[in-house]
């Protein structure tokens, strides 16, 4: 079992940066694949990005690529979201989501494949 606290959301204005934290407690962290969702009201829950265990690869939806930055730190069981040039579209709540089994491709995409998840944090960007 393993808990999942999300942090860092807020009320921004379109173009500024915010970063998401996310602290695992329980099973070892190393051990799980971490990824990042959004979910906005009247949408499905959606991929921002993952990486796997060691942090040596790293996984963008389209709508992240180039703005987005996952990283983790394993000794503090942490995982980031860095979310730069914000914009109105990207206003949702956030939620990490840990993963025990190695994930490749569009397995990354998947809540399904995903065995723990946070309570989410808001983040609203105004335009």
């Amino acid at each position: 079992q393993v808990q999942l606290v999300e942090s860092g959301g807020g009320l921004v204005r379109a173009g500024d940066s915010l970063r998401l934290s996310c602290v695992a407690s329980g099973r070892t962290f190393s051990s799980y694949a971490m990824g990042w969702f959004r979910q906005s009201p009247g949408k499905e829950r959606e991929f921002v990005a993952g990486i796997r265990r060691s942090g040596g690869s790293t996984y963008y939806a389209d709508s992240a690529k180039g703005r987005f930055t996952v990283s983790r730190d394993n000794a503090k069981n942490t995982v980031y979201l860095q979310m730069n040039s914000l914009k109105p579209e990207d206003t949702a709540d956030y939620y990490c989501a840990a993963a025990l089994s190695n994930l490749f491709g569009s397995m990354w995409y998947a809540p399904q494949k995903y065995n723990y998840w946070g309570q989410g944090t808001q983040v609203t960007v105004s335009s």
